[in-house]
């Protein structure tokens, strides 16, 4: 089968900065892949190309066999890629149901009732219906990354990327959205993740990949890449965060 998401010789400069030095990847309808490695390594400008939030400068993607090369295709992908971010990016003036009913009635033009029916789903899946009619504001930071989640599930996206998703969390509140993108792994729903935590890579990942100066460095899965990788420059950054 054709590679769900198809990354070649993709180059993305900041000014003086090569953000990314030719990365090539692929990957698989159903695949979980774990994207690691330093700051400033080019993990969430390449997560962030994926569905052109970020342009880049020369190469490829190709998204469920649609190129990200007109304005019209990059809309398309978008309709069909989910992305959560560190930050919530919330609409606090909305409750919990509307800020998940918004982009259904807005993109997807379903009814009220279809929305509806459809967030308070998702809210249950997601661990907190008696949310629905609370502010983000009166939430915690784990309960507010579980309804950004149930926010992009709502589009019904073929695809989930998620940068550093519990970056911005309480310790004791990471695990419960861990529990949430687990669940969706074992669904079969596509994810490239870029994070740090390496229980969920293990638990959920058909891949690791470290990146480093805008490269792909090494990738393997992750029970061999944590535990016997080849490279020099993986074995140091492993022995600084396992």
């Amino acid at each position: 089968m054709t590679p769900i998401i198809q990354i070649k010789d993709v180059h993305k400069h900041f000014g003086s900065t090569h953000a990314l030095r030719g990365v090539s990847l692929d990957v698989e309808k159903g695949e979980v892949v774990v994207i690691i490695g330093p700051s400033g390594s080019g993990k969430s400008t390449l997560l962030r190309c994926i569905n052109r939030l970020e342009e880049f400068d020369a190469g490829s993607i190709i998204v469920d066999e649609i190129p990200l090369d007109t304005a019209a295709n990059i809309n398309a992908v978008r309709t069909e890629v989910g992305m959560v971010f560190q930050q919530f990016n919330l609409f606090p003036h909305l409750s919990v149901l509307d800020n998940i009913m918004l982009a259904q009635r807005v993109v997807r033009k379903r009814t009220r009732d279809a929305s509806t029916g459809n967030a308070m789903m998702l809210l249950e899946k997601v661990g907190i219906p008696e949310k629905a009619h609370s502010f983000p504001l009166q939430l915690s930071g784990g309960q507010q990354q579980r309804v950004a989640i149930a926010r992009a599930l709502a589009m019904n996206p073929k695809i989930m990327l998620f940068d550093e998703p519990t970056s911005a969390l309480d310790p004791e509140m990471i695990q419960e959205v861990l529990d949430v993108m687990l669940e969706l792994a074992r669904e079969g729903m596509t994810m490239v993740v870029v994070s740090h935590e390496m229980g969920f890579a293990k638990a959920a990942a058909n891949r690791a990949i470290l990146m480093d100066e805008g490269m792909i460095v090494e990738e393997a899965p992750p029970k061999v890449l944590f535990t016997n990788p080849t490279q020099e420059r993986t074995k140091l950054f492993l022995s600084k965060i396992l």
